[in-house]
């Protein structure tokens, strides 16, 4: 099954956050129409549903071009791509008002979140994309046939 590598890693790297979304999703569905929450939650959710997917199956893309001549992990392929996500995510939330710079943090919809909230989040999102990459994604590659 040699046909088409990109593609199927384009899928193999797709598959784990699509899944993951739809639970995602349930869950702000019932906090929004059966608990009768205010806010609009579904704001939080737009981002990462239309980019994540695809950012995945694009970086796993590119480790399937990239591995062909060099040996690395998979996993710290995948670490590396929090650092893309992270700027995509705080530009088009300050383009689109939701995020604002304040003295010693941010502003995120409303709610000062403090700047080493922020550094500790982050280092907890490269440790579990680490994971996510080396384990789930690896697993996916495997059973297209691109491992």
């Amino acid at each position: 099954m040699n046909t088409h590598p990109y593609v199927r890693a384009y899928m193999a790297g797709a598959i784990m956050p699509t899944l993951f979304l739809i639970v995602v999703l349930t869950g702000f569905i019932i906090i929004r129409l059966v608990l009768q929450f205010p806010e609009p939650v579904e704001r939080l959710i737009v981002f990462p549903m239309a980019v994540v997917p695809n950012l995945f199956g694009l970086w796993n893309a590119l480790y399937v071009r990239v591995h062909e001549g060099r040996s690395y992990s998979i996993g710290l392929h995948g670490a590396l791509l929090p650092f893309v996500l992270a700027p995509l995510a705080g530009t088009v939330a300050s383009w689109l008002g939701f995020l604002q710079r304040m003295q010693g943090g941010v502003l995120y919809f409303g709610v000062p979140v403090q700047y080493g909230f922020l550094a500790a989040g982050f280092c907890v999102a490269l440790a579990i994309y680490y994971l996510v990459w080396k384990y789930i994604v690896n697993f996916f590659n495997g059973v297209v046939g691109i491992a």
